[in-house]
């Protein structure tokens, strides 16, 4: 009690204190009673205040939009003048003229302000609420005004139906949707015939303040910016009463959608003019899918590719009933495999093999060993060694034991040497040997897939979080006009794209298993024909592909979590890995002792890869970067061709000048040669017109792209590679069995219309988020697949139909001796 007593005392005494001690104010309120629709124009000064008040009807059922503009009237006026709206559940406070905010503190400056009220839901059918508008100034002289306060028509938008308005920064606009029953997702779709000026649509709850201004509407809930076209998808599970705002804000500048930036003010508190930036749009709701189409869209998915499981399947069992059949001798039972197949065509009966007679250069050391290429060439091994050799553990067995073997080392040199090569001389190593050195190509591949693909997936989920978190849509560039959203995934039916990568990889992996055990059978029963006949037989490669293939689908679908430019290599780097394991895979079908190992090969990949990170982070529009890529591109050309021209039998060391001009001086000035590898030069010399071209164009254009120019690259060496194996295959007078040709025709038709879905741009993190929605598009198959879902259905099969092809196409020669098989 003496506490209380005591407590009012000190507030009396401090009343009085205020009273006598503070001067007074005299300024008058006027309260106004005001109409809607009615256009009210007023001064106000620091002495008059001007309270506007106004009712309405509102209903639980209903949602009338209230909304309010002002326009200043005195040009100079020194203070501004502050507006508060006072609602029953809601404050709103503006001044005018108002200033809002660019970069680098721009400010810019709006004397015609206009602001949607907020309201909030009822809980009785129907009451009437008042609100007052708060007039006031500080500046001592009058200052006019104009005020109008109107219903909004349209507040509550409807389905499927489009409305029209206009905006500018500080007149923004929102509106509100209410879910229909059995809708529980919606798109919301806002275009406009201008890119210019930017604009951001949010979605926000239905919650007292909604933040409509260009410094505020990223806040609260789901934003992004635009220019002509806008989309977002909202779930009723996210919105608690059924219902959101749209809102739509005019940004004050254009940088965040890739427009011009303005120059910097000479002034520190320079009012900038913001011109007319008016932009009018329209907004349409429409229901997304329901979950049939999920249901549809992942049923059909898995029926493509499991199909191919069932082809597989059908195929395998009329070849195993073909081997029957020829096993009982029912195919040219009197005929044993080795006659059955047709020797090439010597390269020796045509004429670009012809010998030109040089007796200064290597040419002539070779040809003066042709009389004695028998000891350097295939030599006979009893069935009973081979046996017996075979039987040893093959973790007693290295590589470098290779080098330990006198005769080798005395004659490797001379054997790569010759001008004409068979498979023979260059596959003596041990198969063990040779078997256990590819194989290391899966493990290492196993290994980096591991490392590599645990990181990602933990990076795509945190994306995905800061997206729901944040509500920042500009953080991943989907294709907004079909991204399906499942559970936390954003766009799931671009992740879901990718199974086909993964089952057709394992698919895959299944052949080459069933084609490595049924040669383990040939090799155990010491089939002559699985020993010495035929492209050598090591599946390492194979399966490094197959995994590879199946890495490629899951971080593609990780990329696809959340796509922009930081995460792009995610969806590239196997991409590279697989073009170099296919063009190691051709080389070492005739060269199978002098295939790079899997520690180098992957080495390059790194070195690859550490490249394509480079160019993403700093390459656009890096001259310096480009030269020194550029440099290193051509270098990197050169030293590979000089490697493949010459079988690895050269050294890079301080003699390697005065080599070469000994070389020019005995080969083109003293007696002119032509090269004595002419196949291998054609190849060589294409080779280095294709890259020297595409190290100009890089160069001169410095693509932005350069993940993808750099994929360019690979490929293009990898289609040159692939034309070149093919045409020598056939000069060689070597055949095409007919499931390989198949799956070459079937290959190429399917590469074609991958590439023209690749090609359609959906969207691209080259661009700014805003001006990457320019190229969305609607889904166009079963209403749930887009472009680049397509894209993803037919490389996977694309693919998959070149590993194929890989394993297939020199089919033919499995009952051809080796040393009738020519290297190329």
């Amino acid at each position: 009690m003496l506490w209380w007593c005591c407590g009012s005392v000190l507030r009396l005494v401090l009343m009085l204190v205020f009273l006598f001690c503070c001067p007074a104010v005299s300024s008058t309120n006027d309260v106004v009673p005001a109409q809607f629709d009615v256009t009210y124009f007023d001064t106000v000064t620091s002495e008059k205040q001007t309270i506007y008040s106004y009712n309405h009807t509102v209903s639980r059922n209903k949602t009338e939009g209230v909304r309010v503009s002002v326009e200043l009237q005195s040009e100079s006026a020194l203070s501004p003048i502050l507006f508060v709206v006072r609602q029953k559940q809601a404050v709103l406070s503006f001044q005018v003229p108002l200033i809002l905010r660019g970069l680098y503190q721009r400010k810019y400056q709006y004397t015609q302000v206009s602001r949607t009220l907020c309201q909030p839901p009822t809980k009785a059918m129907s009451e009437t609420q008042f609100f007052y508008v708060d007039v006031s100034t500080l500046a001592s002289s009058g200052i006019s005004y104009q005020l109008r306060v109107s219903r909004v028509d349209s507040f509550t938008l409807q389905t499927d139906k489009k409305f029209s308005f206009n905006a500018t920064p500080s007149q923004p606009q929102f509106f509100k949707y209410v879910f229909p029953e059995g809708v529980d997702t919606v798109i919301v779709k806002v275009n406009s015939q201008k890119n210019f000026p930017c604009s951001v649509m949010s979605i926000q709850d239905i919650q007292c303040p909604v933040y409509d201004l260009d410094n505020n509407v990223a806040f609260i809930g789901m934003y992004q910016t635009m220019t002509t076209r806008s989309a977002i998808t909202v779930q009723r599970k996210d919105f608690p009463s059924n219902s959101f705002y749209v809102v739509v804000v005019v940004k004050t500048e254009d940088e965040a959608c890739g427009g011009p930036l303005r120059f910097y003010p000479l002034l520190p508190d320079e009012l900038l003019d913001a011109g007319n930036r008016s932009k009018t749009l329209d907004v349409i709701v429409s229901p997304a899918i329901n979950s049939e189409v999920y249901v549809m869209g992942m049923l059909f998915c898995l029926g493509i590719f499991l199909s191919f499981y069932l082809l597989t399947f059908l195929v395998a069992c009329l070849e195993n009933k073909r081997m029957n059949r020829k096993r009982e001798g029912l195919l040219n039972p009197d005929t044993s495999p080795a006659e059955t197949g047709k020797a090439p065509v010597s390269p020796y009966e045509y004429g670009s093999f012809a010998d030109n007679g040089s007796t200064l250069s290597s040419e002539a050391v070779t040809d003066s060993l042709t009389s004695t290429d028998g000891n350097y060439g295939y030599m006979e091994r009893s069935l009973e060694s081979i046996s017996r050799s075979r039987q040893e553990s093959l973790s007693s067995v290295e590589e470098d034991d290779y080098d330990t073997l006198a005769d080798i080392d005395s004659d490797k040199n001379i054997v790569r040497t010759k001008k004409f090569l068979c498979v023979s001389d260059l596959a003596r190593k041990d198969k063990r040997i040779l078997s256990k050195k590819y194989q290391i190509y899966f493990w290492n591949i196993a290994t980096i897939a591991v490392f590599y693909a645990l990181p990602v997936i933990q990076l795509v989920i945190t994306y995905q979080t800061v997206v729901n978190v944040t509500g920042n849509q500009d953080i991943c560039y989907y294709n907004f006009l079909c991204a399906h959203p499942l559970g936390a995934l954003s766009s799931f039916n671009n992740i879901l794209s990718n199974l086909g990568y993964v089952l057709l990889g394992l698919l895959f992996l299944l052949i080459v298993l069933q084609r490595d055990i049924l040669h383990n059978r040939a090799l155990e029963r010491n089939d002559n024909t699985a020993l010495e006949c035929g492209i050598p037989k090591h599946f390492g490669l194979y399966y490094a592909m197959g995994t590879a293939l199946m890495m490629e689908g899951l971080l593609s679908a990780c990329y696809h979590v959340c796509p922009n430019y930081t995460n792009f290599q995610f969806d590239t780097s196997f991409m590279y890995m697989i073009a170099g394991l296919c063009m190691l895979k051709l080389y070492q079908k005739r060269h199978p002792d002098i295939n790079a190992s899997a520690y180098s090969a992957y080495a390059c990949l790194a070195a690859v890869i550490f490249f394509s990170v480079l160019g993403v982070v700093f390459g656009k529009g890096n001259m310096a970067f480009w030269i020194v890529f550029s440099v290193i591109h051509i270098l990197a050309t050169m030293l590979l061709s000089t490697q493949l021209y010459y079988m690895g039998r050269w050294r890079l060391d301080s003699g390697i000048m005065r080599r070469m001009l000994y070389v020019i001086y005995t080969d083109c000035i003293r007696q002119c040669s032509g090269p004595m590898y002419i196949d291998r030069m054609v190849l060589l010399v294409m080779g280095n017109i294709v890259n020297w071209s595409l190290a100009a164009y890089g160069l001169i254009n410095r693509p932005n792209d350069f993940a993808s120019y750099l994929l360019a690259i690979a490929i293009c060496n990898l289609l040159l590679y692939f034309a070149f194996y093919i045409i020598m295959k056939l000069r060689s007078g070597e055949r095409i069995q007919c499931l390989a040709l198949v799956c070459v025709l079937f290959t190429a038709v399917v590469w074609g219309f991958a590439l023209f879905f690749f090609f359609q741009g959906l969207s691209t993190w080259q661009k700014t988020p805003a001006e990457s929605r320019e190229h969305n598009r609607e889904c166009i198959l079963l209403s749930f697949f887009d472009d680049h879902d397509i894209w993803h259905f037919l490389s996977s099969i694309a693919m998959f139909g070149s590993f194929l092809v890989l394993l297939t196409m020199d089919d033919d020669l499995d009952s051809v001796q080796r040393d009738k098989i020519y290297v190329f």
